[in-house]
């Protein structure tokens, strides 16, 4: 068995057991279990809150021990925590329960690209090229994820509830926990040369990652990281609903039926571009791919935003759906690259650790939460808690722009096309 093919199934299961229950949770706290906004928004904030300590923790804690191992560990912990959220109904012990299951999980994102450039970088690979053809085999077991869950939950299929997509999660966690024990290679922590000098307390901590602030190019990259990190998960929370908001798009039709059918466009449209990251990295260097991402962001909300109940708004929303897949993987995937050749290769984990603490973590925490009081304040009516959908999506690409010009201002970064190799 190859380590091209370890790491394809790696990353097939590592989004496979997140995407098999995230797109339905929504549904799950709204309908079967009759929880309001203000229940649901604190349980949807977990993977916001678990992202801002833990993938910098647990990277420290790989960069001194074995990566693989604290990877399968991390994935043994979350199937175990999973198995209890089917028998819970209180919304508050849900939340506990699912925050301490994405504490095990949301490390894993950043350890699974740390791991992934570093068993290339030992064969002599440039990551740069050969990441993103492996990594696309995550976002198709998204995909996949989504549509077992659906064949589990729908009426067509075995018609279970869908606290079903929880067992799902948890059973192929151990498998990749397992997978991982078994077939990933051991991945040491760096060597250091014998040195006189006296180890400071950041240095004895493991907390190297973050004197990356002290560098104004990763700071700027650090700081943009939270800033678009505030629009990566604002679909995942409002696409659905925005679909099956009845006074928009009215039920039995087409749009309001097949809402998270028309939403997996996103995922599938993701697998086209992370194959087409080598070729822009190459191109137009890393400055630009992220770029391009922030101008997707844009569109992405723009076209939901001019989007209605007509031929022409269906086509708005498959084009919304077509353009996220560069918007989110062309800044996660070459912000993740970026860190890779920035950082010391000692210090890999916790330095794609605190790109995952920026975006997924302190960006994720902060754009929900003040998502939520721009839409209660400006663009819901208090006594029907009709959403002004407009307004809301506009808004969001409004943010976006002024993300993207500052970025392209004062972001500095000169492409050297021969620092990636060829395939």
């Amino acid at each position: 068995m190859g380590s091209k093919f370890r790491l394809i199934v790696v990353n097939f299961l590592q989004f496979f057991v997140w995407g098999s229950w995230m797109m339905t949770l929504g549904h799950y706290g709204f309908i079967e279990k009759q929880w309001n906004g203000a229940e649901f928004g604190l349980v949807f904030s977990t993977m916001g809150f678990a992202s801002l300590i833990m993938p910098t923790l647990f990277g420290i804690v790989a960069d001194k021990w074995k990566a693989n191992y604290v990877y399968a560990i991390l994935h043994l912990l979350f199937g175990i925590t999973m198995c209890f959220l089917p028998f819970i109904d209180s919304p508050l012990t849900f939340f506990w329960v699912l925050l301490i299951a994405m504490c095990f999980y949301m490390p894993t994102i950043g350890l699974n690209n740390s791991i992934g450039f570093k068993v290339l970088k030992n064969e002599g690979k440039d990551p740069t090229t050969y990441f993103p053809p492996i990594r696309v085999w995550g976002t198709v077991g998204f995909i996949v994820a989504m549509w077992v869950t659906n064949l589990f939950t729908k009426e067509w299929g075995f018609g279970q509830s869908i606290k079903v997509s929880f067992i799902i999660a948890a059973i192929m966690a151990l498998c990749l926990s397992v997978f991982s024990f078994i077939f990933l290679p051991v991945i040491k922590k760096e060597e250091e040369l014998p040195s006189t000098k006296k180890k400071s307390l950041v240095e004895k901590l493991g907390l190297e990652a973050f004197v990356l602030f002290k560098q104004k190019k990763m700071a700027l990259f650090f700081v943009f990281s939270l800033m678009l990190g505030a629009a990566l998960q604002l679909t995942n929370a409002y696409g659905d609903s925005f679909l099956q908001d009845a006074s928009v798009f009215p039920k039995g039709g087409i749009i309001n039926n097949f809402s998270t059918i028309i939403l997996s466009i996103s995922q599938i449209s993701e697998t086209l571009f992370i194959l087409a990251i080598p070729f822009f990295m190459k191109k137009f260097g890393i400055k630009n791919v992220m770029l391009f991402s922030m101008i997707a962001w844009v569109l992405r909300f723009g076209l939901f935003g001019l989007a209605g109940n007509t031929s022409i708004g269906f086509i708005l929303i498959i084009a919304s759906c077509v353009i996220y897949g560069m918007a989110f993987d062309f800044f996660n995937i070459s912000g993740a690259l970026f860190v890779e050749k920035n950082t010391d290769s000692r210090i890999q984990s916790s330095a794609q650790g605190v790109f995952m603490l920026m975006t997924n973590g302190v960006g994720a925490v902060l754009g929900n939460i003040i998502a939520g009081l721009v839409i209660a304040k400006w663009f819901e009516d208090p006594i029907t808690h009709l959403k002004d959908w407009p307004g809301i999506w506009v808004s969001f690409a409004s943010y976006a722009l002024v993300v993207a010009i500052l970025f392209a201002v004062s972001f500095k970064y000169k492409h050297n096309p021969s620092e990636i190799k060829n395939s």
